[in-house]
């Protein structure tokens, strides 16, 4: 006779799919997962997707309405701009840059948040004191105005509009950081691993990093929808992209003057940014439940 093979029990599978399990039964963070999916994909296939150029302009196609305007016409689905723009075309295109700059500007503040944390962390004493009050001082100061002084002092553009969006997140991965790593240093595996003489960076990055990055994630995932809306802020303001990027904030930074004559050029710029920061903050949220062993069901 055939042995049966033995039943595999529920509770010995890898805590990894639990938490998939979690998140995949979360219906608004799957929404927020559908959503991001669908800026990603848009942004990565913009050239297929865009009917037109995002920087092709039209004398004599300046604020055409939309197409379910009475005037509206099926060339340009959402309307164009003052110049004659597709807006549509636009929105696909700023989905691009907004997404690069989530990406860079919290991966920045990821990454140098996360070590000095550690650092703080695990050394404690004088070392951590001066990080942490380093930490503070940033802290002291209101996010954006920190932000727009940073630009200013680098001058307006894409690229230090994004630093100056890292520096401002650089102390909120670093407090979460140590004070995960003070927590993780009291348990029973990291003195075992210091009494086998184990380097001070093969504990810190390979033995307590990794049980720290719960936390870690969703405050990336929160991180990617502030990164967005500081960035169409500074835009707004004329410190962040420079004309002629197709940048959210840039475009609702210059249709102002056109919201009672032509509203929609300022409607759907301001729509994209609601959803893109709704869908991260959706799968943040759920991401927190699922890695939270205190907030499961």
């Amino acid at each position: 006779m055939a042995k049966e093979k033995p039943k595999k029990n529920p509770e010995d599978r890898h805590p990894f799919f639990d938490q998939i399990s979690q998140l995949w039964r979360n219906k608004t963070a799957v929404l927020g997962l559908v959503i991001i999916t669908i800026f990603i994909l848009s942004a990565i296939f913009a050239p297929y997707l865009s009917p037109h150029d995002p920087n092709e302009t039209s004398l004599y196609d300046q604020l055409k309405p939309p197409v379910w305007h009475a005037t509206g016409t099926w060339k340009n689905i959402l309307g164009t701009d003052d110049l004659g723009r597709d807006i549509l075309t636009r929105l696909i295109y700023g989905a691009r840059v907004s997404l690069l700059v989530a990406v860079i500007s919290v991966g920045l503040a990821f990454v140098c948040g996360t070590l000095l944390g550690c650092i703080a962390g695990y050394y404690k004493g004088f070392r951590e004191s001066i990080i942490m009050r380093c930490m503070d001082i940033i802290l002291a100061f209101p996010y954006i105005l920190l932000a727009i002084v940073v630009v200013a002092y680098l001058g307006p553009s894409l690229q230090n509009a994004m630093i100056a969006i890292a520096i401002t997140y650089v102390p909120r991965f670093a407090r979460i950081v140590r004070g995960s790593v003070l927590e993780e240093c009291e348990k029973d595996y990291v003195s075992a691993a210091r009494a086998i003489g184990a380097r001070d960076f093969r504990i810190i990055f390979i033995a307590i990093l990794p049980n720290c990055l719960g936390p870690l994630i969703v405050q990336t995932t929160l991180g990617f929808a502030s990164a967005i809306l500081d960035m169409a802020a500074l835009s707004f303001l004329g410190l962040g992209a420079q004309p002629p990027t197709p940048e959210w904030g840039a475009m609702i930074a210059k249709s102002r003057a056109l919201i009672l004559r032509a509203s929609w050029v300022m409607t759907f710029p301001g729509l994209a940014i609601l959803f893109a920061v709704l869908g991260f903050n959706l799968l943040g949220d759920g991401l927190r439940d699922a890695l939270d062993p205190r907030l499961r069901d």
